[in-house]
């Protein structure tokens, strides 16, 4: 993947977390910094099946999930499934669409499975929805709501490369040229080992009381009007797991929950004064430094 998103390992690697710790990933960041190569490089990685979806004002929810048709050889109702179905779904501008659209992602998300109208359908393993959104361009955008949000595990954005990967891939062939060339390095059987295994990393007592008190002063800052949910902390500690099997640990370190607290909570947060998600993530990494770190 790094060599397509050339000088952004953190970032890739906090893409490599959400899918391990079985969560979904929410890029918001301008135009053209590598949001949509990124969920493709995750995907071409994987012997995964991979969709984008272009959301758009006039996007249906059935243009997400799939539509039951009528069979005029069968004489049945048959179901004909929609993008969703696949390993790796790539959201991309997912504010452009109306909150009817937007909620169609959220059973899917949340339980990995779908209700028809007839039937309810389990999606693949492993899912994760990787959406993008743009911060600038508010004509003509519905902001998601907080039960949407709540459903990202973590939200990052990428940035300007520094200027010596700039000057490369301004001079090199683009990075969709790139992506061609890409092969799987696993297979979606290994994703799903690892996944387990990352379930299973050990969090001592400490660690975990550490990271609630983090959630608890989300609840308790005075500038801020709702806290961190309980879905965001199982999420929360969910991350840190994967975060620690993918520096090849099999215990969660103090650091590791620092580390993700802005990632993992900024997003969930709502200030009472109106601030951005940035300034939200501000606000979780004054309450970490604020508490004591386990020895």
């Amino acid at each position: 993947m790094e060599t397509v998103l050339q000088g952004k390992g953190g970032v890739i690697r906090m893409a490599i977390v959400a899918l391990l710790g079985r969560g979904h990933l929410l890029i918001e960041d301008i135009p053209g910094v590598g949001k949509t190569t990124l969920a493709s490089a995750l995907a071409r990685s994987m012997d995964c099946s991979f969709r984008r979806i272009q959301f758009t004002s006039d996007l249906l929810p059935t243009d997400i999930l799939g539509v039951t048709i009528f069979n005029q050889e069968t004489k049945e109702f048959e179901f004909r499934q929609g993008p969703v179905f696949s390993n790796i779904v790539l959201a991309d501008e997912i504010n452009r669409t109306n909150p009817k659209t937007q909620s169609a992602l959220l059973e899917a998300m949340s339980e990995h499975r779908i209700t028809t109208e007839r039937t309810t359908l389990v999606l693949p393993e492993p899912f994760m929805v990787i959406a993008t959104q743009n911060p600038v361009e508010y004509h003509g955008t519905f902001p998601l709501p907080e039960s949407q949000l709540d459903r990202f595990m973590l939200h990052i954005t990428i940035g300007y490369p520094l200027a010596e990967f700039e000057r490369r891939a301004i001079l090199r062939q683009s990075s969709f040229e790139i992506l061609e060339d890409l092969q799987p390095v696993v297979s979606r059987q290994e994703i799903v080992r690892m996944q387990d295994e990352a379930g299973t990393v050990f969090a001592e007592d400490s660690v975990v009381d550490y990271l609630m008190q983090i959630v608890a002063g989300t609840r308790n800052h005075p500038e801020i009007r709702l806290g961190a949910s309980t879905r965001g902390a199982q999420f929360f500690l969910r991350a840190a797991r994967a975060y620690a099997y993918s520096d090849g640990r099999d215990f969660v370190l103090p650091d590791d929950v620092k580390a993700l607290a802005p990632l993992v909570l900024g997003h969930r947060i709502i200030p009472r004064a109106r601030k951005s998600i940035a300034e939200s993530e501000a606000l979780i990494e004054e309450i970490a430094e604020s508490l004591p770190v386990p020895l």
